[in-house]
């Protein structure tokens, strides 16, 4: 059996990999990805490397030739961009005959009024369309994401927010990936859709538990849209950004993550990362960076 992740040079991808590794001989796992010079360290460990481009759909009817098992996981972008490319992927492994579709999507997608969630709802339906098995991985926030807020607060920053009360499921990218690979290698996951949600908390449950770690009390400023858009232009984020990370504070205040589920523990078979726990490894990792 034939595995292959694309984007595996990503943040995501890259941990995804790793934890297949662990259970899976490298001669049975394959790659996709855009630039393969970036992925000499996994062919050097007996990856498969095959470069695939969303782009140009040619070269993923070559990169998905053979593949039995596949995990799509969605690329940056646009929403525009965004279906265009995911679209071109799901229609190159349908016709390459893929047994198997996993993909990386948003809480609530098909519910959501996120504004990244139109792209997911697009690839969702493309993949049940081709009639292929398929698991959906509604991926809540990663942790990750508060990485520049985090920094700032260490470096004696309040923590500034438009989310309001509104509730997250953040969890650490690795336990999102640890997800994946279960989903990839293992059995009985056809055609589910998994909400894989941390506990919920709020913009101040989640400081909290940062100043508890840090020791000190980390100010949250609650701002209004067009203030914290302000103060993202003042922190250099490019134009094209600002309505981005706006719109994802204000679709946080609206509900949009606040997911409950125990999705995740199913996959895993383990607990989550706690939240505590989790936070401290980004602090140390930040640390560790400078």
């Amino acid at each position: 059996m034939k595995l292959l992740v694309t984007g595996a040079t990503g943040k995501l991808g890259t941990k995804v990999v790793e934890t297949l590794l662990k259970t899976v001989p490298a001669n049975q796992l394959a790659v996709s990805v855009r630039n393969p010079e970036k992925a000499e360290g996994l062919r050097a460990r007996g990856i498969e490397v095959r470069q695939g481009d969303f782009d140009l759909p040619e070269t993923l009817d070559t990169a998905f030739a053979g593949i039995d098992r596949i995990l799509i996981i969605s690329a940056d972008g646009d929403n525009e961009t965004r279906i265009r490319q995911h679209t071109n992927a799901v229609a190159a492994a349908e016709r390459a005959g893929v047994k198997f579709i996993a993909y990386t999507s948003l809480a609530n997608a098909t519910e959501s009024t996120n504004l990244m969630a139109p792209p997911h709802v697009a690839t969702e339906a493309a993949i049940i369309k081709t009639g292929i098995p398929y698991t959906i991985l509604r991926n809540n926030w990663y942790l990750e994401n508060e990485i520049g807020s985090i920094q700032g607060a260490l470096a004696g920053a309040p923590w500034v927010t438009s989310a309001g009360s509104g509730r997250v499921g953040w969890a650490l990218q690795q336990d999102y990936a640890d997800a994946a690979a279960a989903v990839l290698i293992g059995k009985g996951h056809e055609n589910r859709v998994y909400e894989l949600s941390a506990p919920l908390l709020t913009q101040e449950e989640l400081v909290s538990t940062l100043g508890a770690i840090l020791g000190k009390e980390i100010p949250v400023q609650q701002v209004t849209d067009e203030t914290y858009a302000e103060i993202m232009k003042g922190l250099g984020l490019p134009d094209f950004v600002i309505p981005i990370v706006v719109g994802i504070q204000e679709s946080i205040r609206n509900g949009s993550l606040a997911v409950e589920s125990n999705d995740f523990e199913k996959l895993l078979g383990r607990p989550i990362t706690p939240i505590k726990e989790a936070l401290t490894k980004i602090v140390n990792e930040i640390s560790k960076s400078k």
